[in-house]
């Protein structure tokens, strides 16, 4: 729409090529409401043509029929294939498209998109001439800071350096659908596709799709995670810049450092350190700050290089750009679900430091609970196998009667040396005399003895059931703590082997 913010009142226009050679749009007064602006020309040999691209061209007709004016370089709000958006420096020459103030307003709206040299190229898109949403650098094949790869189908851009031209082009490898894009009244890059059996165009993907997407939103150090909420924080090693406006979602004055840097304070004082006790924090996945300075240092240079700077504040790598710095502040900051950059921050050790103490913390007391878990099943495992035995004495132990420690120990003389009558696998066997002046001798399960609560509960078990008038009998037992003891009738005669070896 050459003349959409000049429109006109009535169906009386025309569009024509005027005696000066100029390709012109007229109302019905014969008042140029537009022009192509072209000078120089040869009155009376210029012609304009329609290309397939879509491109309306005015030509030199006595020229060998040379480009004078395009409609490509004066786009409205399309982006179509071919077209070339773009910056040339040394001429001041820019192509940029234009919203629509409105779905049905052509006429010139907030917003505008341009391919901005910076020192890395990027896509912009500014409202009101401020800038509102960056596609990130471009790396030779994609935009860093655009996650859709619908948007890069095609997509070239063609830079040089020298002449400071930066123009971005693309071609569908689909010839068969009829696409282009579009910015629209909203601000929104979307992708526009013909639909045959609706007979209209239709939107895909608009490429600004969260909160996140506005430039600058959480401010200088402060980080958008459209999943989080709310989305802004501050970088690690940085805190509100305003909390009384951060704690309201007004993210916009930022974040500022808790603790300077090594390298500052060793410039302070006059150090010739450099680059300071300072390390990098790695945050994953990134859509990097705005403003690189590029390198073509390999990868492992990039740390290194920032290092010996004490304003290197950040830095990034990408195989198709190399390295990339990043000085002063840190703005549109984001993190993404998908692809995007390794982004590495400069901090002082110390704040490197507290995150490696948490991890110590969060192991430390894994560790410990783990102990007071292990120690707590072991505690109730004895408790449990306790009352078992107890249990298990309780049943096996149940028919016979049952002495008490003290009993005993006063029947023995406190077990006294005296009274031994001899020692063997299960313990000593003392002689002792009851209150009643029954004689007894008290068998006590020794704690070295190899033979545990098993073999005490079956001899029990065995003697008890044997009786016969040259076997001793088995009175009764004690069980005590961790005391067992068995009580027979005690035989004056000397043991069996005497009799059967002399």
């Amino acid at each position: 729409v050459a003349n959409r913010n000049k429109p006109l009142k009535d169906s009386s226009g025309i569009l024509n090529i005027s005696d000066d050679g100029k390709l012109v749009v007229l109302n019905g007064k014969a008042e140029i409401l537009w022009s192509s602006n072209v000078t120089n020309l040869v009155p009376n040999a210029t012609t304009a043509q329609l290309l397939n691209s879509g491109n309306l061209v005015l030509n030199n007709g006595e020229d060998g029929g040379s480009s004078l004016w395009e409609s490509f370089q004066d786009p409205s709000n399309a982006f179509i294939e071919t077209m070339e958006i773009g910056t040339d420096v040394k001429k001041g020459c820019k192509v940029e498209l234009k919203s629509w103030k409105s779905i049905d307003d052509p006429s010139d709206g907030n917003f505008s998109f341009a391919i901005e040299p910076f020192n890395i190229p990027e896509g912009i898109i500014r409202k009101n001439n401020k800038l509102y949403f960056r596609t990130g650098p471009w790396n030779g094949n994609i935009f860093l800071g655009v996650i859709l790869t619908g948007y890069l189908d095609g997509f070239y851009m063609a830079t040089d350096n020298q002449q400071q031209t930066y123009y971005l082009t693309y071609k569908f490898s689909n010839n068969s659908m009829s696409m282009y894009y579009e910015l629209n009244s909203q601000g929104k890059f979307v992708e526009r596709q013909w639909d045959a059996g609706k007979g209209d165009w239709i939107n895909r993907y608009p490429i600004l799709q969260t909160d996140c997407d506005d430039y600058g939103k959480c401010g200088s150090f402060g980080m958008c995670d459209s999943t989080k909420r709310p989305i802004c924080s501050c970088l690690k090693g940085f805190k509100p810049r305003n909390i009384e406006g951060w704690s309201k979602g007004n993210w916009s004055s930022g974040c500022l450092r808790t603790t300077p840097l090594q390298c500052q304070r060793d410039s302070n004082n006059g150090s010739e350190k450099g680059q300071g006790d300072d390390g990098f924090l790695k945050l994953k996945m990134m859509k990097v700050p705005a403003f690189p300075d590029r390198s073509s240092l390999i990868n492992r240079d990039c740390k290194d290089q920032c290092l010996k700077n004490c304003s290197c504040v950040a830095y990034a790598y990408d195989d198709g750009i190399g390295c990339m710095f990043w000085g002063g502040d840190l703005i549109d900051v984001q993190k993404f679900s998908t692809r995007g950059v390794d982004l590495y921050i400069r901090l002082p050790s110390s704040e490197l430091d507290k995150g490696k103490s948490k991890k110590v913390i969060v192991f430390t007391t894994a560790i410990v609970g783990i102990v007071i878990i292990t120690i707590s099943a072991l505690f109730l495992w004895c408790r449990m196998a306790k009352q078992r035995e107890e249990n298990l004495i309780g049943v096996e132990l149940q028919q016979l009667p049952l002495f008490n420690f003290e009993e005993l120990a006063t029947a023995t003389d406190n077990f006294h040396d005296t009274k031994k009558l001899g020692q063997g696998g299960f313990g000593p066997v003392y002689r002792g005399t009851l209150d009643n002046g029954k004689e007894i001798a008290v068998k006590r399960l020794s704690k070295a003895s190899g033979q545990g609560l098993e073999e005490f509960v079956n001899e029990v078990v065995v003697i008890s059931k044997l009786q016969h008038r040259n076997l001793v009998r088995l009175f009764g037992c004690c069980v005590e703590g961790e005391e067992k003891m068995l009580v027979y009738e005690y035989m004056p005669n000397t043991s069996l082997d005497a009799f059967l070896f002399g």
